[in-house]
């Protein structure tokens, strides 16, 4: 079985390489940069899952796979609270699809106000850290919960309930 991720983050790959082989360990799982279709920094949970949808789709296609898998991370607004969100889907080549969303987490005010501000929260979260592409190891995430979860295990969880429909079927296809 071949899997394409909508991406070459080594944190998002490290994701789906944990749920994926867990099912299917004989599974090559390959990333590929294509474009998620939404903005840089998604505001809502129906941009974070419109991306992950893109992304899915566009790199099952490019690479020909039996999966796609695209993971979105993003913000979204609740009760005058800003919190981080992302979505996960999994597209196959059949047309079935499952998505999924990560656990929420409340940003602290001082990186909400910059986020809701307009500036991307990678970048800012680079900036607080004093490092570089933080997205890419343990992410907002595992900074804001001093590492009890990093973003890998985040989305390796989004990615795990996203295949449920493929996983169990039986539950998921319709009788009548």
């Amino acid at each position: 079985m071949k899997v394409a991720v909508g991406s070459r983050n080594p944190a998002k790959l490290q994701a789906v390489r944990k749920a994926i082989l867990r099912v299917w360990p004989e599974a090559q799982v390959e990333g590929v940069n294509v474009p998620s279709g939404v903005s840089e920094m998604p505001m809502s949970d129906a941009e974070c899952l419109a991306g992950a949808r893109n992304r899915a789709r566009a790199a099952r296609e490019a690479l020909a796979a039996d999966l796609g898998v695209g993971l979105e991370g993003g913000a979204h607004e609740q009760d005058d609270t800003l919190l981080l969100i992302g979505w996960a889907a999994v597209y196959a080549a059949d047309g079935r699809e499952g998505v999924a969303g990560t656990a929420r987490l409340p940003l602290p005010a001082r990186i909400a106000r910059r986020v809701a501000d307009g500036e991307e929260l990678g970048p800012v979260m680079d900036e607080l850290l004093d490092e570089h592409k933080s997205n890419h190891r343990g992410g907002a995430v595992g900074a804001l919960t001093a590492g009890l979860v990093v973003r890998a295990e985040a989305f390796a969880m989004a990615v795990s309930y996203a295949l449920a429909p493929f996983v169990a079927p039986e539950f998921y296809s319709d009788p009548s």
